[in-house]
């Protein structure tokens, strides 16, 4: 298995402020500017899917296999012999919280879709993650107006 993070820690926003963020699948495309496409086929629970597709990919279905309401969240990504995890979490500090992403991936041909995808991945975490950040403040204060 390989796997590659990024964490950031902020201080002005709370688990779920993030988790707002995170849950509203079908608006990911408004703050994540690799992301052509996404849409949920359900709740934002353990066992939905959703379809994402990334500008320069095709359509993936992608499963959400576990849920941790404003805490956390892990996506299953199945390739031909591989599996690629993401997971999303967030860690209380006393500063703020720290926001994680990991991506592992795993399977006889991890390390093919690791140079095709996940490396690639884990290269836009730091913009990915910043981005969240900015869309949850954005969030925030349209929801204290």
């Amino acid at each position: 298995m390989w796997s590659g993070s990024y964490s950031l820690v902020v201080s002005d926003l709370t688990g779920a402020d993030i988790f707002n963020v995170w849950s509203d699948v079908d608006h990911w495309p408004d703050w994540q500017d690799d992301v052509l496409y996404t849409q949920l086929h359900g709740a934002f629970q353990a066992g939905t899917f959703f379809t994402f597709q990334p500008k320069s990919g095709p359509k993936l279905r992608l499963e959400l296999v576990n849920v941790e309401k404003n805490r956390s969240f892990t996506d299953l990504t199945r390739f031909p012999l591989a599996r690629m995890y993401g997971i999303h979490e967030f860690l209380n500090h006393k500063d703020g919280i720290e926001l994680r992403t990991t991506m592992q991936i795993s399977g006889p041909l991890a390390f093919l879709w690791r140079r095709l995808v996940t490396q690639n991945i884990v290269k836009d975490l730091p913009k990915q993650t910043t981005r969240l950040v900015e869309q949850a403040r954005k969030v925030k204060l349209r929801q204290l107006a």
